[in-house]
């Protein structure tokens, strides 16, 4: 089963370049946002001033961030940063959801935001799994461990359930509603090639 991946990056820039530094983060991740399974993005300084800038990217699965690493969008944004004088020191890709809590102990955050869904959204999606997986745990559970006592029976039901949303149903429903999650048009009408988006 895939699961998201963190691109982390750490560049070094010469000083005096801050203003076309941004300027270059926020195309590129202008470019990145149209490419579905494309979760969000971020940037961090260690320090005000510092040379080093550490660059997030987060996608919905491996094969996301490979038509992303592998287009022509992407060979044209890495070309632009020539004149910048960026030199890249570390490159790490991290699975699940550790790639967003690993940072530096201080930081300047800035510019470019995380393409967080609307929790309403994040909720329903969370229901569209969590209502039948609950149902169906139920009517085992009624069959299979009736007689215990309640704080056990639910005990046993969160133990089963927990992994199952986490590494199963939260990533593979993500997936598949992704379009609704960034607010971009569902894939039927995009195959038809009707425009809409979602709010």
């Amino acid at each position: 089963m895939s699961t998201p991946v963190t691109v982390s990056i750490t560049r070094h820039l010469d000083p005096g370049h801050e203003p076309e530094m941004i300027a270059w983060l926020e195309a590129g991740t202008s470019l990145v946002h149209r490419f579905p399974g494309f979760l969000g993005s971020g940037w961090l300084r260690p320090e005000p001033g510092s040379d080093t800038w550490h660059m997030l990217f987060r996608f919905a699965d491996a094969e996301s961030l490979a038509a992303w690493e592998q287009s022509s969008e992407r060979r044209w944004w890495k070309a632009s940063a020539a004149t910048l004088g960026l030199e890249e020191s570390r490159f790490e890709r991290l699975t699940g959801i550790e790639g967003w809590f690993d940072e530096p102990a201080s930081r300047e955050v800035d510019g470019v935001p995380a393409a967080a869904p609307p929790r309403w959204k994040q909720a329903a999606v969370i229901f569209l799994v969590f209502y039948p997986l609950s149902v169906l745990s139920n009517l085992l559970a009624r069959h299979t461990i009736a007689g215990w006592v309640l704080p056990l029976r639910v005990l046993a039901t969160v133990l089963v359930m927990t992994p199952i949303m986490t590494y199963l149903a939260l990533p593979w429903i993500t997936r598949r509603m992704e379009w609704f999650l960034q607010g971009r048009p569902a894939p039927w009408r995009r195959a038809a090639g009707r425009p809409g988006r979602v709010g």
